[in-house]
């Protein structure tokens, strides 16, 4: 009677076991990305707020290093007033700056490499964006809104529904250029398409496996632009992101 009683404990325990979930991989690998990922801001003491928060990056290489989209800092910073640029680490109201320089833009796939002093920050590691098929899973985490809401993580869920080829357009036909009219007939090059939905402050984000995460582009800015406003209260649910392998081409010396 105690064998069977035995076995009938650990088939219950066994039950047990099969019915609670596992942890699902990007709740692990959310948390572990999450100290790679940091704001990008600008601190000048002399104004109100302080520290003005921009967009999202995420550390790369030997851990001092910081991915982010060029437009994100395209914005030019007020030297007389003392602005300085930087990342903040952290979360919440406990996160801090500290000062970065501009290492290497690349405004044609809109990428900027970021370099800060200090203690170095875990790194993410970067997959092979050409392996990326129409229909394969992504995630991307960042600071959306992160002016209004902070710094908090938040994760999307996306889906590659194309690998299109992307053409930036000229403001307007009058200052079309013969370079320019020669790419607009030769696309630029090729962009994720996600169904995700990203909002102001999403900019820079990594685009990562959700089960390795491993980075396979950067969230960019919508090309089809519109208010910041109505991006907010009526979002298209369609995301581009810079495939990856252009970092990589980033830091190779010309």
């Amino acid at each position: 009677m105690k064998f069977v009683h035995t076995l009938s404990c650990l088939a219950l325990a066994l039950a047990n076991a099969a019915a609670q979930p596992a942890a699902e991989p990007l709740t692990r690998v959310i948390e572990s990305i999450k100290p790679s990922i940091v704001g990008i801001g600008s601190f000048q003491k002399t104004r109100s707020p302080a520290l003005v928060f921009i967009g999202t990056g995420f550390v790369v290489g030997d851990g001092l290093t910081v991915l982010t989209s060029a437009h994100v800092i395209q914005k030019m910073l007020d030297s007389e007033k003392k602005e300085a640029l930087g990342i903040l680490v952290g979360r919440g109201e406990t996160a801090q700056f500290r000062a970065a320089s501009v290492d290497i833009v690349d405004r044609d796939h809109d990428l900027a490499q970021l370099r800060f002093t200090g203690a170095a920050l875990p790194a993410l590691q970067l997959g092979d964006s050409s392996e990326v098929r129409e229909g394969r899973a992504m995630a991307f985490t960042g600071f959306p809104l992160g002016m209004i809401l902070g710094l908090h993580h938040v994760t999307h869920r996306a889906t590659v529904s194309s690998i299109t080829p992307v053409i930036m357009p000229s403001l307007s036909a009058a200052k079309l250029d013969a370079k320019q009219v020669e790419r607009l007939q030769r696309p630029l090059y090729s962009v994720f398409q996600l169904d995700g939905t990203a909002y102001p402050g999403s900019s820079g984000s990594p685009l990562y496996d959700p089960q390795t995460g491993l980075v396979y582009g950067v969230i960019n800015m919508v090309y089809v632009k519109g208010l910041k406003e109505a991006a907010i209260t009526a979002p298209s649910g369609i995301t581009y992101a810079i495939p990856g392998n252009f970092i990589r081409d980033l830091a190779r010396p010309k």
